[in-house]
């Protein structure tokens, strides 16, 4: 089905979308101020009731963490689309000197949470007025601990997929042209796993490594030798990043430590190079600290899996956003971003798509320079939010007024 025949009430979502704005823009900056870290974000959650109060919508908070599930139904058979928001920020400081910026130490919405749930919150207020026009149902999911705490699953648990035909999810990206979506199908975000690499050798005097086994000189090889493995074992076109953040030894300058330790994270985007890095992780690092009279011990630390977007949800959204923005609004991811996402878990269930909106300050000559996701000096475009709120609305609205094909009847 052509753009102009799916999604027929889109086009003036923009404007709808635009009405709202000031409002979700005084909710994102309150939202801001107080960021909340991982599964229990009290504040967050009572701003996102508050502000869901006025709807009419059916509304269910969460057990095992603060969310909220919020459903609208129109009272006519159809099916059922989900989309989802965010809420948690990071553990990390705010250094962007906004007058909005986080009033409390060592928290920042630095990956774009509080915009998330601002946008669904509008998205619900714009879908509520025009149910009217729609059959089936929007379940609307905010979502506590994305960031490293695994809500996504909880969630499920506790039946937030229970119906649910279908997912959509928006991540902002502050280095991508604003108001722009890229979209890609298959894998799209990256598979995590955190590791600690423990070098254990024998300390002693800085002046006397004979009679000592330095674990940092080993430490530092096994680092290289890691970046080395990746490269020289991993197609290319099939990626794996190895990063290591951390590398931590000794208490003072004259002594030769016993423990050296690795902390690093690897990204990958197809299991069966996932579980080969793993593997030779363990096996480079045991093998270079054996030949230098070390031993290690390596600790893994399985993270989310695979994100993977399913063709058929990336072509309804493809559809719905040129519907709403215009064709010149979609650009084609040409690869997989590494970061990663509990998404993934909605994405394995339920034909699922995340896209990416653009939210780079129209004043940056060059977006690829401008601070990134997790930056302490992160910023985001606020307006760029109307056009998150008109792709859910565009999104929704296709899916229920014109299911595909693909959709179980009843």
């Amino acid at each position: 089905m052509t753009a102009e025949g799916r999604g027929p009430a889109a086009p003036d979502a923009l404007e709808a979308a635009a009405a709202v704005l000031p409002e979700l823009v005084e909710l994102r900056r309150a939202l801001h101020r107080h960021p909340e870290l991982g599964l229990d974000l009290p504040r967050t959650q009572a701003a996102v009731l508050e502000a869901l109060e006025p709807l009419g919508l059916e509304v269910r908070t969460g057990a095992g963490l603060s969310s909220v599930v919020a459903d609208l139904d129109t009272g006519r058979p159809g099916p059922t689309v989900l989309l989802r928001g965010d809420m948690d920020a990071l553990e990390m400081p705010e250094d962007t000197g906004l007058p909005y910026a986080s009033e409390i130490d060592g928290r920042m919405h630095a990956c774009g949470h509080d915009a998330h749930t601002s946008m669904l919150v509008g998205a619900a207020r714009v879908l509520a007025e025009r149910a009217g026009d729609l059959r089936g149902r929007v379940r609307f999911m905010f979502q506590p601990g994305e960031e490293g705490g695994g809500g996504a699953p909880i969630m499920i648990d506790e039946g937030v997929l229970d119906g649910v035909d279908a997912a959509f999810a928006l991540h902002v990206a502050p280095n991508l042209f604003a108001d722009h979506l890229a979209l890609r199908a298959g894998p799209v975000l990256a598979a995590t796993d955190d590791f600690r690499i423990t070098v254990r050798g024998r300390g002693g005097h800085a002046s006397t490594p004979q009679w000592a086994t330095d674990p940092v000189p080993v430490a530092a090889e096994i680092v290289i030798a890691l970046q080395t493995m990746v490269t020289r074992t991993v197609d290319v076109f099939n990626p794996a990043v190895l990063t290591v953040g951390r590398l931590a030894a000794g208490t003072t300058e004259n002594v030769i430590p016993e423990v050296a330790e690795i902390d690093g994270t690897l990204r990958t985007v197809d299991e069966r190079v996932r579980a080969a890095v793993r593997d030779r992780l363990a096996t480079v690092a045991g093998g270079i600290a054996a030949a230098h009279g070390c031993t290690t011990e390596v600790d893994l630390r399985p993270g989310y899996p695979v994100t993977v977007n399913d063709a058929r949800m990336v072509e309804l959204v493809g559809e719905a956003v040129r519907a709403t923005l215009g064709p010149d609004r979609l650009l084609e991811m040409p690869s997989p971003v590494m970061g990663a996402e509990d998404f993934s878990y909605l994405a394995a269930r339920v034909p699922a798509a995340m896209g990416f909106l653009g939210v780079c300050p129209p004043d940056d000559p060059n977006p690829f320079e401008a601070p990134a996701c997790h930056s302490n000096r992160m910023v985001l475009h606020e307006a760029s939010m109307a056009t998150g709120v008109a792709i859910h609305v565009g999104v929704a609205t296709s899916f229920l007024t014109d299911p595909p094909a693909w959709v179980p009847e009843g």
